[in-house]
């Protein structure tokens, strides 16, 4: 498929040393040759700066001098990226030689496209790919108590997900977004919502993607690997900053992106899943508690972005309900989509 669209491809490293050397070797292999690499780092304190020097020649390496989150990192890197497309990228997923290709490929099918996103399987904290492949994540779904899971996640990879599919939403472990629509939904010049620090803020971009009318494409031939170290079983074993965000930012997404009449759709399963967060806060994860302290000072300047966000919503109320039951919605790509690029394919060889 013939285009010539530059790719900025950004990183966000934060004691990242055990993973980064390899992910950006992948990303410099990668056969698109239209790119740049963006790395900004959040004051790491383990080795990565010295790996992070290596690649000086190669890639725009910024130092931060403090942690500004994964969110405003990543803004940081988008604001100094000259890109058409932006792939935001996670310093522990390695990429197969054609992801980004394929990406780019099918996201120039329709203009409304504006996140595509591949098929990453899991590998562990060594890079070691298990030898039967297990599904980390092929696009992101909400179900009617407000969680947003990975689409797939721990599945065995038995050949499915082989279609072109539009999904809620892309991981930004790696999520190919378009400039138009980075520029479109970004709030006073945020993409990514820095109030949430980390955790939760991709899902976040994609509900206010959705609610601006575009759409997210899910590339089956584009893929990677992913070390994921955040689970829905695995809480007790994150960091207590980590669940902390996650409980602030259920809130504070919800609080910016949900419609009334989506709220008393499924008011009953959100209803349900608050009360069990704010009881396991009260009654076990007391550091969680400062979640909502944090929210109730900052509420008038979140009712601010909501109107915003409300206020320039394009799509219905039915259409959005559409996208939150409990079993993955997904919706299949036309078939024309996939004719054009197998006939590009096989032009190229």
């Amino acid at each position: 498929m013939g285009h010539n669209d530059f790719v900025s491809v950004t990183i966000v490293t934060y004691n990242s040393g055990r993973f980064i050397k390899r992910c950006l070797e992948s990303v410099l292999s990668q056969r698109y040759r239209l790119k740049e690499v963006i790395v900004i780092d959040n004051a790491s304190s383990d080795g990565t700066i010295d790996i992070l020097e290596q690649f000086e020649d190669r890639c725009q390496i910024h130092y931060n001098e403090e942690n500004a989150g994964f969110a405003a990192a990543q803004n940081q890197a988008i604001r100094l990226a000259g890109g058409d497309w932006v792939l935001t990228l996670n310093p522990d997923v390695l990429l197969l030689p054609n992801f980004i290709q394929a990406l780019l490929d099918a996201g120039q099918f329709d203009s409304k496209i504006g996140a595509v996103c591949g098929k990453l399987l899991t590998m562990s904290a060594h890079f070691e790919i298990p030898e039967q492949p297990v599904v980390d994540s092929t696009g992101i779904y909400f179900n009617p108590m407000l969680r947003h899971l990975d689409r797939g996640s721990q599945e065995v990879d038995n050949g499915h997900y082989l279609h072109y599919e539009y999904v809620f939403g892309a991981t930004a472990a790696a999520a190919l977004y378009r400039r138009a629509m980075i520029e479109d939904i970004s709030l006073d010049g945020e993409f990514f919502d820095s109030d949430f620090f980390v955790y939760r803020e991709d899902a976040d971009v994609a509900w206010r993607a959705q609610l601006m009318g575009w759409k997210c494409l899910y590339v089956p031939y584009a893929r990677g690997y992913h070390v994921r170290k955040v689970l829905p079983g695995n809480r007790r074993a994150l960091p207590a900053a980590i669940n902390m965000h996650s409980v602030k930012n259920r809130f504070l997404m919800r609080l910016k992106n949900i419609s009334t009449d989506l709220y008393w759709r499924n008011w009953f399963s959100i209803t349900g899943r608050d009360i069990l967060v704010v009881m396991c806060c009260l009654l076990w994860e007391h550091t969680s508690l400062k979640a909502f302290w944090f929210l109730l000072r900052n509420w008038n300047r979140f009712r601010a972005k909501r109107e915003l966000i409300q206020g320039a919503r394009r799509v219905d109320d039915e259409y959005m309900a559409s996208w939150f039951h409990y079993a993955p919605v997904s919706k299949r790509a036309p078939k024309k989509l996939a004719r054009t690029l197998m006939r590009s394919e096989t032009a190229k060889t």
